[in-house]
């Protein structure tokens, strides 16, 4: 990985450069020809992408590590920590530290309906960063993501039923290329210019239609070549069925409010705002699993 930025363009850290949407955003920053700074606990695990640097380790929770990391840095990317107890703390602490180091924008991974009452216990948290972002001295623009489309084959199990607790609700799920694409489009804006044209702005970024749990089992059956069904599971049926995972009290109670916040009809919002950014329009589901076979391999039948 090149230790020196290619251009005097601004610097936009990226984080989560390992995961799908990170990596999405720094791979999309790279061919646009921007300095990009890869930020991550651990340096070793960070793609290899020409043009961007690697930055010291830094988690979020250690605020002088993050300091360190985000030095000379114009623009920060930061996508939500992994799910725990200390997930805002963890936050915060970056979004100080973003601050204290000169950052002078910070584009953040939200949720949809992130709310201080919100049914889905995480988006909770994702609110009261928001809410933290808002009163620091930076600049910012919150992404507001939907259910990920790739988390309906990926929940749904091996005997070919998907079980939540969704009810009749809908869900306009996102891919994430798509969030890729329009998080890049908001940080390219401002690249060597005085556009702040999304400065303060909330994007909700969905896909392209609202469906119900069971119109998405007959999108996955028509895929896979088999009957794939949805049990849409009671509260107690929910805690129950998660139980054998051995999770944390906290952990199971995200996953099942996860599928109130569809059956509540928090997560029916359809925006405009992936084809908007990007100047195409967002991904539906037959497309998704249509393009990611992969992602529905552990339902396909081997008898």
């Amino acid at each position: 990985m090149n230790t020196t930025p290619p251009t005097d363009a601004p610097i936009i850290a990226v984080t989560g450069a390992s995961g799908a949407v990170g990596g999405g955003v720094a791979q999309r920053l790279v061919r646009a020809g921007v300095p990009v700074r890869l930020l991550g606990r651990d340096p070793s695990r960070l793609p290899e992408l020409p043009g961007a640097v690697a930055a010291p380790p830094a988690s979020y929770g250690d605020g002088a590590a993050m300091r360190r990391a985000l030095a000379g840095a114009h623009t920060l990317f930061l996508v939500s920590a992994h799910e725990s107890p200390d997930r805002v703390r963890e936050h915060t602490t970056a979004v100080d530290a973003a601050v204290a180091a000169g950052v002078e924008r910070i584009v953040y991974v939200s949720f949809l309906g992130a709310a201080p009452d919100a049914t889905f216990t995480f988006g909770r948290d994702h609110w009261h960063t928001e809410a933290h972002i808002r009163v620091s001295e930076v600049r910012y623009t919150f992404l507001r993501d939907s259910w990920y489309l790739a988390g309906i084959p990926a929940m749904t199990g091996a005997d070919g039923v998907l079980r939540g607790p969704g009810g009749d609700g809908r869900v306009a799920a996102v891919a994430h290329k798509d969030i890729a694409d329009a998080a890049t489009a908001v940080l390219l804006a401002d690249t060597g210019s005085e556009d702040t044209r999304h400065d303060g702005v909330t994007y909700d970024l969905t896909g392209p239609e609202a469906f119900t749990l069971a119109e998405a089992a007959e999108e996955l059956s028509r895929a896979t070549g088999r009957t794939i069904t949805y049990h849409p599971e009671t509260r107690e049926e929910a805690y129950a069925s998660r139980a054998q995972y051995g999770a944390a009290d906290w952990e199971v109670a995200g996953w099942v409010t996860s599928y109130e916040a569809i059956a509540t009809g928090e997560m029916a919002t359809v925006s405009d705002a992936v084809p908007r950014l990007t100047g195409r329009p967002a991904q539906n589901l037959a497309t998704y699993l249509r393009e990611h076979p992969d992602s529905y391999r552990h339902l396909l039948r081997t008898d």
